[in-house]
């Protein structure tokens, strides 16, 4: 054993330490007696390091994977006399390995146990029992290897194959048959010997009750002997726990309903006798309430999961229902009792109980038998949730942590009962949130945060949880408001917006936007709130998270409610003007109050409102956006003449984010547009050319292209978008200095570009004066650039490579699918013969020998488009020839590859792309076509007269006839 390779495997500082020991590692996998080696090493005399022994299991495992079932017989029998030495030799010298090589080990076993048990090693069971006698270690590894079993013959989550399922049933009922007593015996054995001297091999013992009595005979552990241990050891600290999760396994066992209930109520009289359902928040262990908890939910859920069983029943016990009904509510009182603990973590434990006991109310509700009682639980419960939900004083607005975190995902199972309650109980919801919410608004000068809070966010969450009449909450039935529109009235008129809390800030502003049809009908409410977003509560608030949140809160108000904004236009504008200054470099690309992301959504919402105003003029219109965007320009220039002269680095970088923040900022303001009101209609077409001419010359410097180019794609995309054919001037300038020396990754972001400008103007005149001659001019320069990068050797296990190469391959096929589909085929028309058979190639080559279904889809389709643009007597020279020759047995060979998956979707899509294809052939060239099948092609693949005759007829109906053929075809060829 090379111990200086092996213990390099461990080395995190130096990769050529580390590299030696894998290559290492792999040598003695490959081995024939590598494994042996390994297994003498681990059994020698010597002193191992921890590191050592888990390495050389590992080379042993890999032999058990992979070569043990097929091996030798003495190769056998030597590994299970490894085992057994290994684990006798260790528990009688009482070594105590780290956890991670005591569970190494017992999965090792457990491989051998699956390949040999029943029949190779029928003693298995009598050899482990063995380990009892050798103390605490043996009883270890005993217990561990038993966890390890019951994983992989029992553990539900894990995916098996039948054969695996199979084996696994044999094990179970071999295990069942012979040896089950023993090893139950010898749970009880290992729980009360070791409960005060090793506690831990108690726990790990009832970890494997827990595991194994799912299934097994429940009444080998549901007996007097076990149960009385279980709840003796539920009032002792080191065992508590573990017995609690027993207890819970037990009863989350699979049962006959009736049989459950008996068992569950069993077990609950036991607890109640020994006082232990009702713990003392004060001097109870949390962890341990925190079980307990878990065990109330599991005892409550069992019950309901029983009582749903029985009342599906095509002839239900009657009595068995009682019982089981009477069962349940008596469960509730501890329900409300762990769902209101002050410990949000054992409240938690109980959520999925209060779930499930809200469903089985709605179960009463729909057969009216939702009385009085069942109502004051349900607003009993509601009540829990109202004061739960409320922050404690320890939450940390401004550094959220770990405890944060929880609490806010705590927050989301109680809106998920609220929810539910509500669905419930439409009426008793509404009416306790009114009283609530309205309360604490008309008090919350003299309230605490908390309070405020939580009525602002309950009011939020009515909008999901309580159905609005005719859709809108704020549409109530004659002149009487609806609730919510008293409710959204008192939080705007009562000043709340001031109480100055960060949380109450942000729910307000949240709340607001989320109602924003409440503004639509009483829009005289509008100013006020508009001057809370703007002033020192939303955007030039102290807080930089209020700030971030405000900004876009404040867009998507201005978006929503644009049409009762406009009169406010140019003081909105005014007033975040401080706000829209982008900053210089060094103050580290941040303006003093925003983040460039925050900026945006202002950019944008300044954008809405100006071109949704009501001016009498549009001039007006064009001055305000000038206005706005001219600063924008006035300050990009500024770092247009600054970047050549930088030499450092960093600022070199920072300079070139601040143009790049001052491009997204006039992108954004873009969005402002739609279909009515163009920036023709508008008047502005000027403003964006003006900006389109000043952000290119920003892809003539040499510095920071990466940042700059992807800035100005992203502006190019938009004016495509807005602008007509006064954008394709601009194109062929831009594409050519955006291909200057580019790299896989900048064609690949390239090619969406020139395709929608293709998409969008393939029938301008413009188009074909300006961007055809053009594409004409580049087409072959960029796919020779494309086959270059894709030449270009990716490592094996290199992912990222193998992605990127992936969507540069797709990208290059959507550009010629793009030509093609466009009718622009005068640009593959006009390149010369030479360059145009190998692009078609690519396309066959995409089709046939990637094993992507996407982007054979894709080839499919081009190849479709050119068989019906040139497969007639009029088409391009020699293509007629190319098609026979490689289009057709394209449509073949792709679906017979391997690769070529008929249960994938996308599989079946490419299929289809492949059927039209050769349809397409079919309608050029008719008879000429079919006899080409019958006596040329067809029979080199082994086809039968009769399946050359039929694939032919097939081939002359309808394409959906000759899709569902084909498929066939192809199954029946590759089987």
């Amino acid at each position: 054993m090379d111990f200086e390779a092996v213990q390099g495997f461990a080395s995190h500082h130096d990769p050529t330490v580390q590299t030696r020991a894998l290559q290492y590692f792999e040598q003695l996998k490959a081995s024939e007696d590598g494994w042996q080696l390994c297994a003498r090493t681990l059994t020698s005399a010597q002193i191992l390091d921890e590191h050592v022994i888990f390495f050389c299991i590992q080379v042993i495992e890999h032999f058990v994977k992979t070569r043990y079932i097929h091996s030798k017989e003495e190769e056998q029998q030597f590994l299970r006399h490894f085992i057994k030495h290994w684990l006798q030799f260790q528990s009688h010298a009482g070594v105590v390995h780290e956890v991670f090589i005591r569970n190494k080990i017992a999965q090792l076993v457990c491989l051998v146990f699956l390949a040999d048990y029943p029949h190779r090693w029928p003693k298995f069971f009598d050899n482990v029992l063995e380990l009892l006698t050798l103390g605490p270690p043996g009883v270890d590894y005993y217990l561990r290897i038993l966890l390890a079993i019951n994983s992989d013959v029992a553990d539900r989550e894990i995916a098996r194959t039948q054969k695996e399922l199979e084996r696994n049933t044999l094990i179970k009922d071999t295990v069942r048959e012979c040896s089950i007593m023993r090893l139950v015996d010898s749970w009880f054995h290992i729980v009360t010997t070791y409960q005060t001297s090793s506690p831990e091999l108690s726990c790990l013992c009832l970890e494997v009750i827990g595991a194994y009595v799912a299934w097994i005979d429940i009444s080998l552990i549901a007996n007097n002997r076990f149960v009385s241990i279980l709840v003796q050891y539920l009032s002792l600290p080191q065992l508590r726990e573990a017995a609690c999760e027993c207890i819970l396994e037990i009863i989350n066992k699979g049962m006959e309903p009736s049989a459950k209930t008996k068992l569950v109520e069993s077990f609950v009289t036991v607890l109640e006798q020994a006082g232990v359902l009702n713990p003392s928040q004060a001097d109870e262990d949390a962890d341990f309430v925190i079980k307990l908890a878990k065990l109330v939910s599991g005892i409550g859920t069992s019950l309901l999961v029983s009582w749903s069983k029985l009342s599906r029943m095509v002839m239900p016990d009657p009595e068995q229902l009682a019982i089981t009904l009477k069962a349940v509510e008596n469960k509730v009182p501890l329900l409300l009792q762990f769902l209101n603990n002050e410990d949000d973590d054992v409240s938690l434990g109980v959520c999925d109980f209060a779930r499930e006991f809200i469903q089985f109310l709605k179960q009463q509700s729909s057969v009216g038998a939702y009385n009085a009682s069942e109502k004051s639980n349900a607003e009993a419960l509601l009540h829990i949730i109202i004061n739960k939900y409320k922050y404690d004083d320890s939450y940390n607005f401004d550094h959220q942590g770990e405890d944060e975190a929880s609490f806010d995902e705590y927050r989301k199972s109680l809106k998920v009962l609220f929810d539910n309650l509500a669905q419930l109980d439409n009426e008793l919801v509404l009416s306790r949130m009114k009283t609530m919410i309205t309360t604490t608004l008309q008090q919350w000068r003299n309230s605490p945060f908390q309070d405020v809070e939580a009525a602002i966010t309950f009011l939020y969450l009515l909008g999901e949880a309580v159905p609005a009449s005719h859709g809108n909450h704020f549409i109530g039935d004659g002149d009487k408001p609806t609730v919510m529109t008293e409710l959204l009235r008192l939080l705007v008129t009562c000043g709340v917006s001031t109480y100055g809390h960060m949380a109450v800030t942000l729910h307000f502003f949240e709340t607001v936007v989320r109602y924003e049809k409440f503004f639509s009908q009483e829009p005289h409410h509008i100013p006020e709130v508009l001057v809370a977003f703007m002033d020192e509560r939303g955007l030039h608030n102290r807080s930089p998270r209020v700030r971030s949140r405000t900004c876009y809160l404040f867009s998507r108000f201005i978006k929503c409610l644009k049409v009762h904004i406009h009169r406010y236009t140019e003081d909105i504008v005014k007033r975040v003007q401080d706000l829209l200054v982008l900053a210089p470099p060094e103050n580290g690309f941040n303006t003093a109050l925003l983040t460039p992301d925050d900026q945006l959504f202002l950019y944008e919402a300044s954008a809405v409102l100006i071109v949704s105003s009501q001016f009498e003029t549009q001039h007006k219109k064009q001055l305000l956006l000038k206005n706005l965007l001219n600063p924008v320009m006035a300050k990009f220039e500024m770092f247009l003449q600054r970047l050549p002269m930088e030499t450092d680095k960093e600022k070199c970088r920072a300079v070139a984010e601040c143009m790049s923040h001052a491009i997204a900022c006039t992108s954004r303001t873009s969005k402002a547009f739609s279909n009515q009101q163009t920036m023709k209609t508008t008047g502005v077409v000027q403003v964006y050319t003006d900006a389109l001419k000043v952000f290119l010359q920003a892809l003539e410097l040499p510095q920071e292209q990466t940042v700059l180019q992807s800035a100005v794609r992203q502006f190019l995309h938009r004016m495509v978008v807005c602008l007509e054919e006064e954008v394709l001037p601009f194109i062929p300038l831009a594409a050519e200095n955006l291909l200057k020396n580019a790299d896989t990754r900048s064609i690949q972001e390239f090619i969406p570009l020139i395709n929608q400008v293709i998409g969008k103007f393939k029938l301008s005149w413009v188009f074909q004066k300006e961007i055809v001659p053009f594409l004409q001019r580049i087409f072959m320069p960029l796919v020779t650039a494309i086959f270059k990068a894709l030449a270009i050797p990716t490592v094996e296990n290199d992912q990222q490579a193998q992605r990127e190469r992936q969507v540069l391959q797709r990208s290059y096929f959507q550009f010629i699918a793009a030509i093609v589909t466009n009718n622009v085929t005068e640009v593959l028309a006009s390149q010369d013969m030479q360059s145009m058979e190998q692009v078609l190639l690519t396309i066959i080559q995409g089709a046939v020998d990637f094993p992507d279904p996407v982007a054979q889809k894709t080839c499919f389709s081009i190849l479709r488009k050119m068989v019906e643009f040139w497969g007639g007597p009029e088409g391009v020279a020699g293509f007629v020839e190319f098609m026979y020759k490689s289009i057709v047995p394209a449509c073949f060979l792709a679906p017979l590859k391997d690769t070529f998956d008929l249960t994938d979707a996308q599989t079946i899509l490419a299929l289809t792309e492949s059927a039209l294809c050769l349809k397409a052939v079919y309608e050029k060239r008719g008879d000429e076509f079919i006899s080409f099948l019958h006596t040329e092609y067809l029979p080199t693949m082994n086809v039968s007269p009769q399946q050359i005759t039929d694939y032919c007829h097939a081939l002359k109906s309808e394409s959906k006839v000759f899709k569902n053929y084909l498929k066939i075809f192809i199954q029946h060829a590759k089987s």
